[in-house]
C-alpha cells in the first residue's frame, strides 16, 4: 500500500469523518465518537483513495465481485468497479445487498450483474463495530454459489467485528482501525 496515499486518507478520515462526543450507535451500544465514511466516501478525493486502496487489496486477494450492505458499501463498490477497468487487470463488477427484498419488481435483495457460483468476491463497508452488516451481507448471498474471500473495511471500530466475522469463516481487512484515530484525539 502507498503510504503517502494512506496518510492523505488518514488525514481526510480525521479532518472528515470522526466526530468526538456521546453517541448511540446503529449497533444500540454508546461511544464517545462517531465515525460517518459518507464524509470521506462521497468526497471525491476520499472516494478515490478509497477505491485505490480497496482495489488494491481485491488485486492482491483475486477478488471478482465486489459488493456490500447498502448504503455504506454503495459508493465504494461503485468506484472501485469503475477503477478496475483502468489499471489493466480483470474488472471487478459491483453489487449491492438491499437490507431487505424489494416488494415490487422482479422482488431482488442483490442487484448489479447476476453473480455466477464460484465466483470470488470482497464484502465491503465502510466501517464496522459488531460485524453484523457483512453477516447480512454474507447471508444474502447464501445460495448462490459464490466465494467470500473477505470483509473490508475503511476503518475498524476494534470492538468485535473480527471475532464475529471469523466465527461466520470472514477475515476482516481493515484499512485502519480505532486505535489509528482515538489514541491520537486522546493525546490532544
Amino acid at each position: 500500500m502507498n503510504d503517502e496515499l494512506r496518510a492523505e486518507l488518514h488525514g481526510l478520515l480525521k479532518d472528515r469523518a470522526f466526530t468526538f462526543g456521546d453517541f448511540v450507535l446503529a449497533s444500540g451500544r454508546r461511544s464517545s465518537f462517531y465515525f460517518d465514511g459518507r464524509q470521506v466516501t462521497l468526497h471525491a478525493r476520499g472516494l478515490h483513495l478509497v477505491a485505490t486502496m480497496i482495489l488494491e487489496r481485491c488485486r492482491e486477494i483475486g477478488a471478482q465481485r465486489i459488493g456490500g450492505l447498502t448504503l455504506g458499501a454503495d459508493p465504494i463498490v461503485a468506484a472501485v468497479a469503475a477503477l478496475s477497468t483502468q489499471d489493466g487487470g480483470e474488472p471487478i463488477d459491483a453489487f449491492i445487498v438491499r437490507k431487505a427484498a424489494k416488494d415490487h419488481g422482479a422482488g431482488k435483495r442483490i442487484e448489479g450483474p447476476d453473480l455466477t457460483s464460484g465466483q470470488r468476491v470482497a464484502i465491503v463497508d465502510d466501517t464496522t463495530t459488531t460485524g453484523a452488516s457483512y453477516i447480512s451481507a454474507a447471508e444474502a448471498l447464501e445460495g448462490t454459489g459464490v466465494v467470500i474471500l473477505e470483509a473490508i473495511a475503511i476503518v475498524d471500530r476494534e470492538e468485535g467485528a473480527r471475532e464475529a466475522l471469523l466465527e461466520h469463516g470472514m477475515e476482516l481487512h481493515a484499512l485502519f482501525g480505532r486505535g489509528e484515530f482515538v489514541a491520537a484525539e486522546a493525546s490532544v
